[in-house]
């Protein structure tokens, strides 16, 4: 029977780059010359730090200009939020791996309510779609491209 999982992943590697294309590009940047900005990457997420809360906003906008680059779709971040320490701001990005539980049922929900010919089943941090018909599980991934939903999803393991 054909099926394919739908998952919510990052290519970690890619993060890296896009995060050292981020820190060169703030290094070349006139309006950050002798201002105490950083970008780092850890492994939960990223640390974006700057002297005023502008200088945040532009960091966080070199940072999702580097993702567009490397083909990360920036709603893989969500703002955590800001912290003050001595004359920093901080604010912290999470890198959202997987689909929760809640996001599972709603796509499995979306799924039934259009009454496609396919199942939709959560296993772990992925949702399987199998079907009779080929043409079905690729209806079943176009609505859900069109779908709004805010986490980036990726239609892997697609077996006939």
């Amino acid at each position: 029977m054909p099926s394919f999982d739908i998952v919510s992943e990052i290519d970690m590697h890619e993060v890296t780059n896009a995060v050292d294309q981020a820190k060169r590009e703030l290094g070349n940047r006139w309006d950050f010359k002798n201002v105490d900005a950083d970008i780092e990457l850890d492994d939960k997420g990223i640390t974006i730090s700057a002297e005023q809360e502008f200088q945040l906003e532009q960091l966080l906008d070199m940072l999702r200009m580097a993702f567009a680059k490397r083909n990360i779709d920036a709603r893989a971040l969500t703002e955590e939020g800001d912290s003050k320490s001595g004359k920093l701001m901080k604010q912290h990005l999470l890198l959202k791996q997987g689909i929760e539980t809640d996001m599972a049922k709603k796509i499995v929900k979306m799924i039934k309510d259009q009454k496609m010919k396919v199942q939709a089943s959560i296993q772990g941090d992925k949702v399987r779609v199998t079907g009779k018909k080929r043409d079905d599980l690729q209806e079943a991934i176009a609505m859900l491209r069109e779908a709004e939903l805010d986490i980036p999803l990726q239609f892997n393991n697609f077996r006939d």
